[in-house]
């Protein structure tokens, strides 16, 4: 009895654990390398993030994405999560209230309902996008802060707005970090004010 079953569990840990994911693999690199890889985005020849995981924006010269609340870090593709707060939870609500208060500090004047997914978290906690509200609730912020004219935002706004899937399925948004690239590489935008050297010591 001991054999046989010995024999069966080496045979199904070869087949589930090595061959069946090496094929997959092997079919994935093949078929869809760009998705297999990760969806990794590089600039200049260097990795910066991945299409399909979120990064925390918080310069009012750029566009911010969901928040994230994944721990130990937001954004943190190795530990997906949501708050699993419910909506009569005080710390969700005081949590919004923060984010709410962000927004209009970095923005005084915008006088823009607030769209709920810039001040609430995914399921996932990993979103890469926002909805067209939220990047149109931040269009003039950026194109202030950069000197750029507010259409040329919103050409680029349009221009990196993904369709619904398959035509009927979710709504349009908006991919941040590859609006916010293509932000940083339109010519005509005021250069960023150098950070302050640290103050001497006395002493």
């Amino acid at each position: 009895m001991l054999r046989p079953a010995l024999v069966g569990f080496v045979l199904l840990s070869a087949v589930t654990g090595l061959l069946y994911p090496g094929a997959v693999t092997g079919l994935a690199q093949l078929v869809f390398p760009k998705q297999a890889a990760g969806s990794l985005i590089e600039r200049d020849g260097r990795l910066i993030g991945s299409e399909l995981i979120g990064q925390n924006f918080s310069a009012p010269r750029y566009f911010w994405g969901r928040p994230s609340a994944t721990g130990p870090m937001v954004n943190n593709g190795a530990n997906s999560s949501g708050s699993n707060r419910g909506p009569t939870n005080p710390a969700l609500v005081d949590e919004v209230k923060s984010r709410v208060e962000a927004l209009k500090a970095a923005d005084p004047d915008n006088r823009l309902p607030v769209p709920v997914d810039l001040v609430s978290a995914s399921a996932s906690g990993l979103d890469p996008h926002i909805s067209m509200a939220a990047a149109r609730y931040q269009a003039a912020r950026v194109a202030r802060e950069r000197g750029l004219p507010l259409e040329t935002v919103q050409r680029l706004i349009r221009a990196h707005t993904e369709a619904r899937d398959l035509a009927v399925l979710g709504e349009p948004r908006v991919h941040v970090l590859r609006l916010n690239l293509a932000l940083d590489r339109e010519p005509g935008q005021k250069a960023v004010a150098p950070a302050p050297a640290p103050a001497a010591s006395a002493g």
